[in-house]
């Protein structure tokens, strides 16, 4: 199964096998990335998909130099239970 993600303006699409998986929506200001929405079509459910596409989001962020602000209750969650990623998140809200 070949999984890609691809940061495009405004979003993150995931892709696996080149068919269109699903996205996390993203906000860009200044140095900080909020994700709005994270979703998997239900046809690719139940893999895991959105936690590889949060990590993906997440290691480019970290990458770039920015910092995330996660509205998206799943990125939220997902944050929560990798402690090695809570560097990541603003602490302004």
């Amino acid at each position: 199964m070949g999984v890609e993600v691809t940061r495009r303006e405004g979003d993150y699409e995931l892709t696996v096998d080149g068919e269109v998986a699903g996205h996390s929506f993203t906000e860009t200001h200044g140095r900080t990335v909020v994700v709005t929405h994270t979703e998997v079509d239900e046809a690719f459910q139940g893999r895991g998909l959105a936690g590889q596409l949060v990590r993906a989001v997440l290691d480019d962020v970290r990458a770039r130099g920015e910092q995330v602000i996660p509205r998206c209750e799943f990125t939220k969650a997902w944050i929560d239970k990798h402690p090695d990623y809570q560097d990541l998140v603003a602490h302004a809200r």
